[in-house]
Order: structure tokens, then sequence, then C-alpha cells
């Protein structure tokens, strides 16, 4: 009996110990009855082979602190956060983040003159040294490196502007958007090498989609799950179909998860398109990683 009551105990440590592989949707406008409050914006909290990373904050840092405190999350125990990029409706949380874990590494995308900080090297305005000194930016004495604000001067900000491994087997992709309303608009997805592909997070997809999931290739060439905003709200219903079926299709993604900006008509083509591979991810929802 005792060595029975041994190998059981010893089986329930081991279970255990075994990480948590999910995804909880903090923040969306859309979701289940529940004591969560709905608003326009994303949050997503991430949990991967032991990694706690935050996905967004959300539109309002109120309400982001309301649902993270009713899902018992402890925003004390982050590995890392990643803000996908500028809007509001995705850094507003920033502040309630800030106020209960300051010193947490925080991934953005890397702007210049931008919110959430910059840095320029002194050389990057033409002069004119005919220019009295008091004409002269600085009075003509340049510091190397020019540094701009930010409204969070205290936190801990890493930008990024390229394919970037942050921990092993988990990267940020950079990708740039050409669309106008939001041209050039620098925006960061988070991939994750999972053992049937690429789990793939985006905040809006403004460069589009099909551009990220290009980008992604560089990390995996297949995409196991894709979840967020696909920026599909005001999009017409053919564009709509092509983008689903290219995805299903062309790009032979497994399963999806679409939440915020995709839009009400987008939701029913992907549910559609993928069937039961089509996964509900609105407030409060929890997606199950390989």
């Amino acid at each position: 009996c005792f060595a029975l009551a041994a190998i059981l105990l010893l089986s329930t440590a081991a279970l255990a110990a075994q990480p948590v592989n999910r995804i909880t949707i903090l923040y969306d406008a859309f979701g289940k009855s529940s004591p969560l409050k709905k608003d326009w914006g994303f949050s997503a909290f991430i949990e991967y082979n032991g990694k706690r990373i935050l996905f967004d904050t959300g539109n309002n840092a109120d309400t982001f602190g309301q649902n993270v405190k009713a899902l018992g999350i402890d925003l004390k125990k982050l590995d890392f956060v990643v803000i996908s990029h500028r809007h509001g409706d995705h850094t507003s949380g920033l502040n309630y983040l800030l106020s209960v874990n300051a010193s947490v590494t925080i991934y953005t995308p890397k702007e210049e003159f931008g919110v959430f900080g910059a840095a320029l090297p002194g050389t990057f305005y033409r002069k004119d040294g005919s220019l009295p000194v008091y004409m002269r930016y600085y009075d003509g004495q340049v510091p190397e490196k020019m540094t701009f604000g930010t409204a969070w001067p205290n936190a801990n900000f890493v930008w990024v502007d390229n394919l970037t491994e942050v921990v092993p087997g988990m990267f940020l992709i950079s990708t740039v958007s050409q669309t106008p309303g939001t041209l050039e608009l620098r925006e960061l997805s988070l991939a994750i090498k999972s053992p049937k592909g690429v789990v793939l997070g985006v905040g809006c997809s403004h460069p589009g989609i099909e551009k990220i999931l290009e980008a992604s290739m560089a990390v995996d060439k297949h995409v196991h799950l894709i979840f967020g905003g696909l920026h599909l709200v005001t999009t017409p219903d053919p564009d709509i179909g092509r983008i689903a079926a290219a995805l299903h299709d062309q790009w032979k993604v497994d399963r999806i998860a679409p939440g915020h900006c995709t839009g009400e008509p987008a939701f029913a083509a992907f549910r559609k398109a993928f069937g039961d591979q089509y996964l509900y991810a609105g407030l409060g929802s929890v997606i199950e990683l390989p």
C-alpha cells in the first residue's frame, strides 16, 4: 500500500510539473456571459513551456485590471510582454500593468519618434556651420545619441524591427503596413514553435495577415494556429471570402481563433471555411495549445 501511494504521489507530482500550454483571452468586445467586462480592444495571456507572456493590454486600464483580477492572473510573474502596435486599444492597459510590475520587459515596435520612445544618432539631421551658435541645435554641440520621450518613461521597453528570437522557440515578427490609413505602421506578431507548427499571435494584422504569414515562414513553414485580430472589420465580403479560402487552402493553416478587429462577417466566413478547426476566442476563452 505504501509503495502504491508513493507511485501515485510521484505521478501526481509529475503531472503537476508539466507546463500548461494555453491562451486566455483577457480583453475583447465579444464573449459569452461572464463577470468580465467587454470593450473594444485586445489582450491575451499565453502560457507555453513554462513561460508566461502578455500580448497587448487592451483599451482601458481599469477594464484590463478588472478582467485580469477576475481571471486570477498574476502579472507579477510574467516573463515578458509584447505590444503589437501603438494604437490605444492595444496599449492603454500598460498603465495598470506597470502599476503592478514596473520592471517587466516589454517588446514594442521600433519607430522613429514613437509612443514607446525612440533614439536616433545625432547625425540624423543636416547641419549648417555658418549659422551663429544661438541658431543651431544644441549650440552646435550635438549629442552622440538623441533620445525621445514616451508616455511611460519608466517602462523597460525593448524596440524590435526585425525577426527576433526572444527566448528559445519564441519569435517576434516585425512587419510594416502599406495600407492607406495605417501606412508605415509597424506591427509585431508573436510566433511560437510548437510540435505541430507555429502558433501565430496577431494584434490587428494591419500589414495584412498574408504578409505576416509570409514572414512567419522564416520560423517554420507550417502554421498550426492563428489567434488575434485580422482587421477585416470593414472589408467587403468577396475579399473576406478570398482571405478565408487562402488561409485554409493555400497557406494550409490548421486552426484559426479570430478575435478583436476580425469582424462579424469574417467570423462567419472563417467558421464556414475551417469548420470544426475554427476555435471560438471570445473574452474569457481558453485555447489549449500543443
